[in-house]
């Protein structure tokens, strides 16, 4: 089954944040145990907190976006084949759940 097993790694400039191996796929999500790496404690509360609001969406939308903005700040996903374009990252302990895409989001 394509993309389980794989290694994904999430970066901040030249840091490592961490590593997803991949071990569920379910379009457009993939789902894999998260190992952190050095650079995640400055970012796991603001991964915690984005979480947090994730189920008020619809009452305070921006309080969300900053919480996510936060914990995405100079973040990359990089794919086995390389970086991707843009991507919605979600780490909660040693889970990570995220969904990507090789072309920019469509703007709002």
């Amino acid at each position: 089954m394509p993309y389980i097993g794989e290694i994904w790694r999430v970066e901040q400039g030249a840091d490592v944040v961490g590593e997803i191996t991949v071990t569920e796929a379910d379009f457009p999500w993939l789902n894999g145990h998260f190992s952190p790496g050095p650079a995640f404690a400055a970012l796991r509360p603001h991964f915690a907190r984005e979480l947090a609001l994730i189920d008020t969406l619809d009452e305070d939308l921006a309080a969300w976006e900053d919480a996510y903005a936060r914990a995405s700040d100079g973040v990359r996903l990089v794919a086995p084949r390389g970086p991707v374009a843009e991507f919605l990252l979600h780490i909660e302990d040693d889970a990570a759940w995220f969904r990507w895409s090789d072309e920019p989001f469509p703007a709002e």
